[in-house]
């Protein structure tokens, strides 16, 4: 620990109103509030979000008809105490009333992320669903960074966070941090000690130890850990009561020697989330506190914390988390990724962090519809990671227009070219609405297709290029038959030479294929599966651990594929539909002379991922 960092902290600390406290060698700290008893937990069904749920491809109301209405069993704004489990109190209504003189009734809630890590697809649903929910219900939501912890905190996530939640379409009312409300939430915590107890009992001793343990007088303890008076790990304070999950006395403060990156080297002790969520929802007059079901066990502590200080108490309201199947989500895994080299960084388009998915070239619209078609329940929703990309498809149908690319090419030299000089032809960018446009590609005597689109000999239900069997060329109106096969001193196919035939009078071919003239050299990145198993995280599943379930084939990459020179401007995260191939997105790694496209999800889903 930083000596001189602790000895201004020493220096900054506001002493507190009370006299000279004993110097007892405290090491823990309790307070003692007599809450208000407060009623069971409603019954999970009668916190049931009634929605659809369908499976993807049929009809599902949109996320904010979901959020409107009857389609949640909600309390109105003021209502608060018409949820059953609110603990009301003599000033309840009292406050209530004062709620709706600040917000006019209007309901509000609150995105509360941590900044330390990347937000990930389960954040997604959090996102649509607090802002969501205050959207369809003429409301505001508030995107609140819970930094508290400033060890974890750095400022790329804080970037990271607004600019996930600002990309899926939503503008917070007002963007705050709990550090806004350090010095509030310490007079507060000044003020239970003076409300109820003075002095404070450890029930556990440190250490491991046994036996009674020594008492101080709360406020002077409290003030002398603001003074840096104690080292980390040596005191804390803590809330008197027993959470629905067993676990006692939960810690209000602790002390940390740790700048913050917003209030410097002020402070040394900081807010847990179990003190500092109620009371911001509470400042920020939150109407709706909705949260994840593994904060259920903290509800009596968010209820009795408002309570015993006389403030305005909100709801909190829990709903099931959404996860993946086939991925990791957690922090420290990632970190474990990156450092191993399984993944480049937080955004590598394997991984379903928020980032990941935009730079992999998901629009932003699939990932609310696939939130909106998993529902808002309170049980936990796991699903495949092939029905969101089936929303993907959807969106991208409509949205990415169209372009032509090889992969893996093969020279074609047409050898009747009906013109001295290169002709362009005009390929529409959405086929079926040739109103949205056209884009022209060139077309010269040298052609490149696909490799797998040629073969020798003709098997039953082959029905592309061949000796014997001409093809169409998508778009170009012509009909390209083999004459030669050229080959390397290996045997391998390295070009054809074909005459061509105008569409219109040569005879029907069994199929058309897609092809590129004058193409860009572009590398073309293919993504698969991140991990082998659906549970990579589960022992019994992988008794290895997530990293021995790596799959090898999760990224192949094509330094040398050909595409269409219409995709020339395009920028970062622009999209095309390469036809025949799939969905492709611009990698922000594209520089001048050598475009990178990422393979966002391919044209159609493959039966062995359903």
């Amino acid at each position: 620990m930083d000596v001189g960092l602790r000895e201004r902290w020493g220096q900054q600390a506001e002493l507190g109103r009370e006299g000279p406290c004993q110097g007892w060698a405290l090491r823990m700290l309790c307070w003692s509030l007599q809450a208000a008893k407060a009623r069971p937990a409603p019954a999970e069904k009668q916190k049931v979000l009634v929605v659809e749920n369908g499976e993807v491809g049929t009809e599902t109301r949109s996320l904010l008809e979901q959020l409107r209405g009857e389609a949640l069993k909600f309390h109105k704004p003021g209502e608060n105490y018409k949820t059953e489990g609110y603990v009301v109190t003599p000033n309840t209504m009292a406050l209530l009333k004062h709620h709706l003189t600040i917000t006019g009734g209007q309901v509000r809630t609150r995105f509360p992320p941590e900044p330390n890590g990347i937000l990930h697809i389960g954040h997604a649903k959090a996102i649509n669903f607090n802002f969501g929910y205050a959207k369809a219900n003429g409301g505001v939501c508030f995107l609140r960074y819970d930094d508290t912890n400033p060890e974890k905190e750095e400022e790329k996530y804080f970037t990271a966070i607004r600019e996930m939640v600002e990309w899926l379409g939503y503008q917070p009312y007002a963007v705050t941090h709990a550090s806004d409300y350090f010095d509030q939430l310490y007079t507060w915590a000044l003020e239970l000690i003076r409300r109820r107890v003075s002095r404070a009992t450890t029930h556990r001793p440190p250490h491991g130890g046994t036996g009674p343990w020594r008492t101080s007088p709360s406020l002077c303890a409290l003030q002398d850990m603001r003074k840096g008076k104690f080292g980390e790990g040596e005191a804390t304070l803590r809330m008197k009561l027993v959470m629905e999950d067993g676990k006692m006395d939960p810690v209000a403060y602790r002390v940390k020697f740790t700048p913050h990156h917003r209030t410097g080297d002020k402070w040394c002790i900081y807010p847990t989330y179990d003190y500092t969520h109620c009371l911001c929802d509470s400042i920020e007059h939150i109407t709706h506190s909705l949260c994840t079901k593994e904060f259920q066990a903290r509800r009596s502590s968010y209820f009795w914390l408002c309570n015993a200080l006389d403030v305005y108490c909100p709801v909190q309201w829990e709903y099931g988390r959404l996860n993946l199947l086939y991925t990791v989500v957690s922090k420290r895994k990632i970190i474990r990724l990156v450092e191993t080299g399984a993944v480049r960084d937080w955004d590598d388009p394997r991984l379903f962090t928020l980032t990941a998915l935009r730079r992999r070239g998901f629009p932003p619209e699939a990932i609310n519809n696939f939130c909106a078609r998993v529902g808002v329940t309170v049980a936990q929703a796991t699903m495949e990671p092939h029905l969101l990309e089936a929303c993907v498809r959807e969106v991208l149908n409509e949205q990415a227009p169209r372009a032509m690319a090889v992969l893996e090419p093969l020279k074609v030299t047409i050898t009747n070219f009906p013109a001295l000089k290169a002709l362009e032809v005009l390929v529409p960018n959405f086929p079926a609405d040739e109103s949205r446009g056209f884009h022209k590609v060139p077309f010269q005597p040298t052609v490149y297709i696909e490799e797998t689109d040629f073969r020798e000999e003709v098997d039953k239900g082959y029905k592309r290029l061949a000796p014997g069997q001409p093809v169409g060329l998508r778009h170009a109106g012509y009909v390209i038959a083999v004459q030669n096969i050229i080959k390397d001193a290996s045997g391998r196919v390295i070009e054809l030479e074909v005459t061509c035939t105008k569409s219109d009078v040569a005879e029907k071919p069994k199929a058309f294929i897609h092809w590129v003239s004058e193409p860009l050299v572009c590398e073309v990145r293919l993504y698969e599966r991140l991990f082998l198993h659906k549970n990579p995280e589960d022992p019994s599943e992988v008794p290895g651990g997530f990293l021995s379930d790596l799959n090898p084939d999760s990224l192949r990459v094509v330094r040398s594929a050909l595409v269409d020179s219409s995709v020339l401007s395009a920028r970062p995260f622009d999209k095309f539909q390469f036809e025949r191939l799939g969905y492709f997105s611009v990698d922000p790694d594209s520089e001048e002379g050598k475009m990178v496209f990422n393979r966002t999800v391919t044209l159609k889903e493959d039966p062995g991922k359903a």
